[in-house]
């Protein structure tokens, strides 16, 4: 029995490390320098795995993704059938998430960036405040990271609804569903935060509509999928004022490429994927887990469902 790594980029020495302290006997091979027999590949860890490579893996008992998102697994049109297929649930990735989307949060709602252009101009003015009972979130997507970044805005006092597929039942977050649930949200959302799952029906899914939906100077965080955001239609409602500011984590293409006008842009505040990182330490312990549950015929914890998904 073994587990294959595949990750481009990725030194898996670490990964190897901490795995081996959580299953000390784990047979770990990396893709594609030591694979060995593919007949003896029962678990696949991944990101971006090239396209059919999963398929010629016979005996696969699961495939877990190295992130929260599973697009980059279910792209591949020749993905094995059958084989269940997880995403990482990981409370360290949990954590950075929250931090990141709180901190955007409070960036907006205070004005940061507004005071920051005031520094570089020498020019001391005071920013009239809202407080935060009066500063509405929506986020669109309630899944484990919406749902927990929900919970922590309200401790700070803020309004918080949210959008999802399915009716949520989350304490202190309203909750919206359906075409007219999201029209319903973006009518009432000053600081709009998107953690949806990349899937065919949320792509493109913040557009000229959408976006014009929101109220007159509100902003934007997306730390979801790049594919989620039409480009133009977004340095377009930020040009002509409808939306305040932006903070993009993601992209449609990664590393952003050097003339794209979202880095000169002055209303946007850009990261380079850095909102929320898979690291070993974190993450062996759940993926150590699914990897007994595989082996025991067990449900894997995470499992998508392909038909959705996510």
């Amino acid at each position: 029995m073994a587990l294959l790594f595949i990750c481009e980029g990725e030194d898996p020495t670490e990964w190897e490390t901490a795995l081996r302290t959580e299953i000390p006997d784990l047979d770990f091979r990396v893709w594609p320098e030591n694979v060995g027999n593919p007949d003896d590949i029962d678990i696949v860890l991944t990101w971006q795995p090239p396209r059919a490579l999963l398929a010629s893996f016979p005996n696969l008992k699961a495939i877990l993704s190295l992130a929260a998102g599973i697009e980059h697994i279910l792209r591949d049109p020749e993905l094995p059938p059958g084989v269940p297929i997880a995403r990482l649930i990981d409370p360290g990735l949990q954590t950075g998430m929250l931090e990141f989307v709180t901190m955007e949060v409070l960036r907006h709602h205070r004005r940061a960036s507004e005071y920051q252009d005031q520094h570089r101009t020498g020019d001391w003015k005071l920013l009239r405040q809202t407080l935060s009972r009066d500063r509405r979130i929506g986020i669109l997507g309630l899944g484990h990271l919406g749902a927990a970044c929900g919970e922590m805005l309200t401790r700070f006092g803020f309004p918080v609804s949210g959008w999802a597929r399915s009716q949520k039942d989350i304490p202190g977050i309203k909750s919206y569903t359906g075409e007219d649930g999201l029209f319903s949200l973006l009518e009432q959302t000053d600081i709009l935060v998107c953690l949806l799952p990349l899937t065919p029906d949320t792509e493109d899914i913040l557009d000229a509509t959408t976006l014009g939906a929101l109220p007159r100077g509100a902003a934007l965080i997306n730390a979801a999928r790049g594919k989620h955001i039409v480009d133009d239609d977004l340095i377009e409602a930020l040009d002509s004022g409808h939306l305040s500011g932006a903070t993009l984590d993601v992209f449609r293409t990664e590393p952003l490429p050097g003339d794209h006008p979202f880095w000169s842009h002055p209303k946007i505040t850009l990261y380079p994927h850095a909102a929320a990182w898979t690291l070993p330490e974190s993450a062996a312990p759940v993926i150590a887990d699914n990897i007994r549950r595989a082996y025991h015929g067990e449900e894997l914890y995470g499992r998508i469902d392909v038909r959705r998904g996510y």
